[in-house]
C-alpha cells in the first residue's frame, strides 16, 4: 500500500490514467493493484482540467496536477494517485475554459471549485466558522473512507401508511439551553433526542437540509442580531452532510457522525426521511458565488435564458437542469449514495415540479428523472415525497405522477383543516374529503399518497396558528415583506401573547382540535417538531434566516405544557391502535360490521351532504375485526363542532352500541364517560368517541 502519512509530496506521487466510472473520490487499488485516491470529474466543454492538492487546512495549494490527454475518457477526467495520505487532504479542480453567457458558459480558470461529486465538503467545518478570504477554494473536497460498522443496522419495517413524520431541523432541535443535550446543534445531539421522540410515539423523522450548504450565505446584522441562511434549502454539495452540523466536523468526521445518528434512529424504530433540494444550488446568479457545478461546466447543470442569464424557476437564483443526462446521472447518484450506503430511509423533495422541467424547463412527463426515481432498482425501497409546486407557478398538488411510488405534501388538506376550525362552514365538503384522505386528489394511488399536515417549517408553528392574525418577521430585516400573507390564522381576540385565560383556554381547545383531525384522517400524518409542547416563533412565519430563540424548541414547555404533550401522545396512540384510520383504500360500501367503513353525519344522526356548508360534522368509523385482524369489531365517532355555540350530537344506534368518550379537545366530557344517546360539543371542539357492541 503506498499511501504515506507525510501529507502530499511531489516525489512521491505516481499519477496514472484512472477509472472514469468512478466519479468522485475513491480510495481504491489502481490497475496494477497499487492503493491510491482516484479522482474522477465530467465536464463537457472545459478545454482542460487540473487536480490541485491541498495540506489539511493550508490557504495554497501543496500540488496542481494536470490531466493529460490519456487521462480523459469521453467527458470525464480520471487520474489515480498513489503516494499521498487522504487524511491530510484537501482537493478541488481548474477548469480551463471561455467565460461566454452566450455559449452558457462560466470558466474562471483562477478559481479551485468543488467537486460535485465530493462525500466530504471541508470550508465551514463548524457552525459560522470563518474562512479566510485569502484560501485558494473557498470550499474543498475531502477523502473519506467508507468503511462503517453498521452493526446489521436495517431500514425500520414500517409501512409508509402507518408512518407518523416529525419534521425537524437538525440545529433548532436542542440549540435551546433547555435541551439539556451535550452537542448541542448536531447530530449526536439529535441522537440525545431518540428517548423523547419515542416516547411521543414517532416512528418517523424527516429532517430539514443536511447536505452541505453555506450558512453565511446571508450572512448580516439587523438590530445587532446575525442573519443567517439557517435552513440551508442553498446546496453546495449533494454527497457530503453538513459538517456544521457534527459535533466531529473539525475533524472531517461529518459523515461517520451522520450515519451513527441513523444507526441509532434505526434501532430506536424510527425512520429518517431528509429534506433534498436538487431544484437549484448556492451558486445564485453571481459570478463571486462560482464554488462548483457553475465553474464546472455552467452549461449542463443550469437551465438559462437566450442572454445568457440564469432562469429562475427556483426563486432563489438559478435553476438546476435536473433532466439533463449527466444531472440526471449526479441526482440518482446521489439518491443511491444516501440510501444505500447512509441508510436514509427516503427523501422529501424541494420543488419537485423541477424534476419534471425539461432542460428548457417546459414540463415534460414521458420520461422526467422523477420517473427513474421513482423506477430505479436501487431505491425501490425508498420513501419519495414531493412539495408538488415551484416558485414559478407549477402547482401539482393531486396531479403530480405518481408512477405507483410518489406521496406528495397535501396543501389542501392543510388549508381545509385551518379554514373549518376557524368556523368557516363553505369549507366542511373539502374538511370531509380531506379526513377521508382525499380521494378525488388520490382515487388511483391510494390516501398513503397524501402526507397531511397542517404545520410545517415554512408557516406558523401550531401555537402561532392559533395566536396571530398577522406574520411579525420584522426581526429577518425585510420590513416584514417576506414571507405568505395568507396564513389561515386567527388570534382569538388578541395577537401573540396574553395572560387572559379564556384566550388561552380557546387557543389550546384549537391545537387540541386539529392535533385530533390530523390522526383521525386519512392519509400520512406529519407535525412540526415543538408543536406539540406549543412552541413559538413569535408570529415568525419565516425563519430561514433565524439562528436564535425564534427558531430554538424551548424544551422548558415539556413541563409547561405536560397536558397538551400528553394529549397528542394519546392521539398519537390511538391512530396506532386503529388500524381502520390507516386504511388507504377508497371502499364506500358496508364491511363487516354492517356499516360502511367511514361515513359523515350531521349532528342529528343524518347523512352528511358532500357538497353542503356546515359548522357541524361527525365522522363515523367502522372496524371490522376480521378485516383488520382484531379481537371485535370497533366504533369510532368524531365530533366536529367549529359553531359559536353548543352543539348536541345524536349518537349512532346508541341502543346497540355502548359509546365511551376517549377525549374530549374542551373539558365537558371526561375520557370514561358512558353518555346516552346525546353528547353536547362546545364551540371549535372536538370530541372521539369508541363503541363496542352492546350484549
Amino acid at each position: 500500500m503506498n499511501i504515506n502519512s507525510r501529507g502530499i509530496s511531489e516525489s512521491d506521487i505516481f499519477c496514472t490514467r484512472g477509472d472514469s466510472s468512478r466519479l468522485g473520490a475513491t480510495v481504491c487499488p489502481n490497475e496494477n493493484g497499487e492503493m491510491g485516491i482516484n479522482f474522477a470529474v465530467y465536464s463537457e466543454h472545459a478545454r482542460s482540467c487540473t487536480l490541485v492538492l491541498f495540506r489539511l487546512g493550508e490557504k495554497h495549494p501543496a500540488l496542481e496536477l494536470p490531466f493529460r490527454e490519456e487521462m480523459k475518457d469521453g467527458h470525464v477526467y480520471a487520474m489515480h494517485i498513489t503516494g499521498v495520505d487522504p487524511d491530510g487532504l484537501e482537493y478541488g479542480y481548474r477548469f480551463d475554459g471561455d467565460y461566454d453567457l452566450g455559449c452558457e458558459l462560466r470558466y474562471q480558470r483562477e478559481k479551485v471549485v468543488l467537486d460535485p461529486y465530493a462525500k466530504s465538503v471541508s470550508g465551514r467545518n463548524c457552525w459560522c466558522m470563518s474562512i479566510d478570504p485569502e484560501r485558494d477554494g473557498k470550499f474543498r473536497g475531502r477523502v473519506i473512507s467508507d468503511h462503517f460498522d453498521w452493526e446489521g443496522d436495517t431500514y425500520p419495517d414500517i409501512p409508509m401508511k402507518d408512518l407518523i413524520i416529525y419534521e425537524a431541523h437538525v440545529r433548532s432541535m436542542t440549540m435551546h439551553e433547555s435541551s439539556g443535550c451535550s452537542a448541542p446543534g448536531t447530530f449526536a445531539g439529535l441522537m440525545e433526542k431518540i428517548p423523547y421522540l419515542k416516547s411521543l410515539g414517532i416512528n418517523c423523522i424527516e429532517l430539514l437540509p443536511v447536505f452541505e450548504f453555506d450558512e453565511m450565505e446571508y450572512n448580516r446584522f439587523y438590530n445587532q442580531k446575525r442573519i443567517l441562511n439557517y435552513w440551508g434549502y442553498s446546496t453546495l454539495n449533494f454527497f457530503s452532510p453538513k459538517a456544521g452540523y457534527a459535533a466531529s466536523g473539525m475533524a472531517g468526521k461529518q459523515t461517520e457522525e451522520f450515519k451513527e445518528m441513523v444507526k441509532a434512529f434505526h434501532a430506536a424504530g424510527i425512520r429518517v426521511l431528509l429534506d433534498v433540494v436538487y431544484n437549484h444550488t448556492a451558486e445564485g446568479e453571481e459570478r463571486d458565488r462560482c464554488y462548483s457545478f457553475q465553474g464546472v461546466d455552467n452549461e449542463i447543470y443550469y437551465i438559462t435564458q437566450p442572454d445568457g442569464h440564469y432562469t429562475n424557476y427556483s426563486g432563489c437564483g438559478n435553476t438546476f437542469k435536473c433532466n439533463h443526462p449527466a444531472v440526471r446521472r449526479l441526482i440518482l447518484d446521489s439518491l443511491r449514495y444516501w440510501h444505500k450506503e447512509c441508510h436514509v430511509d427516503g427523501f422529501r423533495f424541494d420543488l419537485a415540479p423541477m424534476l419534471v422541467r425539461g432542460v428548457d424547463g417546459v414540463p415534460d412527463w414521458e420520461n422526467p428523472v422523477a420517473r427513474e426515481i421513482a423506477e430505479d432498482e436501487s431505491l425501490k425501497d425508498a420513501i419519495l415525497i414531493a412539495e408538488p409546486w415551484d416558485a414559478a407557478g407549477l402547482y401539482l398538488t393531486g396531479r403530480f405522477h405518481h408512477w405507483g411510488r410518489w406521496s406528495e405534501w397535501n396543501d389542501k388538506y392543510r388549508d381545509a383543516m385551518r379554514q373549518f376550525i376557524n368556523g368557516n362552514a363553505e369549507y366542511a365538503p373539502d374538511f370531509m374529503a380531506r379526513i377521508a384522505g382525499s380521494e378525488n386528489m388520490y382515487a388511483s394511488c391510494g390516501a398513503q399518497s397524501s402526507i397531511n399536515f397542517v404545520t410545517c417549517h415554512d408557516g406558523f408553528t401550531m401555537y402561532d396558528l392559533v395566536a396571530y392574525n398577522e406574520k411579525h418577521n420584522e426581526s429577518n430585516g425585510e420590513q416584514n415583506r417576506d414571507g405568505n400573507n395568507w396564513n389561515i390564522s386567527y388570534n382569538n381576540g388578541w395577537e401573540g401573547f396574553t395572560p387572559d385565560g379564556h384566550i388561552h383556554h380557546i387557543r389550546r381547545r384549537k391545537m387540541k382540535s386539529l392535533f385530533a383531525l390530523l390522526m383521525m384522517s386519512r392519509g400520512v400524518p406529519m407535525m412540526y417538531a415543538g408543536d406539540e409542547i406549543c412552541n413559538t416563533q413569535y408570529g415568525n412565519n419565516n425563519a430561514y434566516c433565524q439562528d436564535s430563540h425564534i427558531s430554538w424548541i424551548d424544551w422548558s414547555g415539556l413541563e409547561r405544557e405536560k397536558d397538551m404533550l400528553e394529549f397528542v401522545r394519546t392521539m398519537i396512540r390511538f391512530r396506532k391502535e386503529h388500524p381502520v384510520l390507516r386504511n388507504t383504500a377508497f371502499d364506500s360500501a358496508c364491511n363487516g360490521t354492517g356499516y360502511p367503513e367511514l361515513s359523515f353525519r350531521y349532528p342529528g344522526g343524518t347523512a352528511a351532504f358532500p357538497d353542503k356548508k356546515s359548522h357541524c360534522i361527525a365522522a363515523f368509523f367502522a372496524e371490522d375485526h376480521v378485516k383488520y385482524g382484531t379481537d371485535e369489531d370497533c366504533f369510532i365517532y368524531m365530533i366536529c363542532n367549529v359553531y359559536a355555540h353548543d352543539i348536541s350530537y345524536q349518537l349512532p344506534d346508541s341502543d346497540q352500541i355502548e359509546w365511551t368518550v376517549l377525549t374530549d379537545t374542551c373539558t365537558r366530557n371526561r375520557y370514561g364517560d358512558k353518555p346516552g344517546d346525546l353528547v353536547v360539543a362546545e364551540p371549535y371542539t372536538v370530541i372521539i368517541l369508541t363503541g363496542k357492541r352492546r350484549g
